[in-house]
Formats: structure tokens, sequence, C-alpha cells
């Protein structure tokens, strides 16, 4: 990946395997990355990340989790295809439900009133939660996986492992996918 890059971990800590996204990016914070990546601890904080990306980034990695009918724990690389964010704009409003697409509509709005740039590509990097009930920390599987998506998103960075072609979610670690 060339240019500015941004990994944000979203989610909610109090939600049980809701919080894989902000403990990925606690985790990645740890890491030697690339001076052009910067890794941010979003959480439930969607606003923030909306103007966050008015700063201009080439690439970001949103990093959640991602309940794709897989078992715990498997790991995704999705391509956001924001063909159908428009119809959103209800949704951008409300800070208390800014789901990834309604971050992403949102931002379309600001970037046509600032003449600031979206990101040309948006990745996500999900994991498929046990549960995600009122309790904080992990499920087993989930905690098991964030190692591996750091791993993950470090070759991703580094150049070392394409996302599949079209993002198309395909699983890409956990029970019953070859190891990457």
């Amino acid at each position: 990946m060339s240019g500015t890059v941004l990994v944000a971990g979203i989610g909610n800590v109090f939600l049980g395997d809701d919080g894989f996204g902000v403990e990925t990016a606690r985790a990645l914070t740890r890491c030697a990355l690339p001076a052009h990546v910067e890794v941010l601890d979003i959480g439930v904080r969607g606003v923030h990340l909306a103007y966050q990306l008015l700063d201009g980034y080439d690439t970001l990695i949103l990093v959640d989790a991602t309940a794709r009918g897989e078992a715990p724990g498997t790991l995704y690389v999705i391509e956001h295809d924001d063909t159908g964010a428009d119809g959103l704009e209800g949704a951008a409003i409300d800070g208390h439900r800014m789901t990834p697409d309604a971050v992403l509509a949102l931002l379309s709005t600001l970037c046509a009133g600032t003449g600031a740039e979206p990101p040309r590509r948006t990745l996500v990097v999900g994991c498929e939660p046990a549960s995600v009930e009122e309790r904080v920390g992990l499920s087993p599987a989930v905690s098991a996986a964030v190692p591996e998506a750091v791993r993950l998103i470090e070759e991703m960075l580094s150049g070392e492992r394409r996302t599949p072609p079209g993002g198309d979610g395909v699983p890409v670690h956990g029970p019953g996918v070859p190891h990457l």
C-alpha cells in the first residue's frame, strides 16, 4: 500500500466481541509500522472518524467485528463498495448509531462541503464474533484472532499480502481456513 493509510479500530468494548477492532488497534500501536501509517482506536466515536478522514488518507482500513456466518474468530478482508451510500443521510445525523456505512456517507457530505478528498480505497478487516452481549472482554476465539489480524494487517501494509480480488470477504483465517 502506498500513500497515507489510516487503520481505525472500531467497536464497543462493553459488548464483548464487538471490541475486536479496538483491541486489534491497541495491539497494532505496539508494532513498528511504516511512517505513512496511522493507527487510531476510534471505538464508538464514528463522527470523530469522519472528521479525522478529512485530513486526507489514500487508504482506510476499518477493523471491526463482522458477522458473516462463519465460525467465531474467522477473519475477513472486505473491499468497501460505496454504491448505495446515498440513502444513509438520516443515519449520518445520529452520532450514537454511526455504522461504517453511515460514517462514510457523512464523510462524503463533509468532503463535498470542504473540498477534501475521501480515501481512494476502504478495506474492512473483520472478525466473526462469538457474542456481542453486554460484557467486557473478548471471547477466547476472537481474542486468539487479534494477533492473526495484526499479522494480516502488517502483511497488507508491507505489500507481502494482497487483499482478495475485489475484497470479496472470503474468510482469510479461522477454523477450516488454511493458515495465512
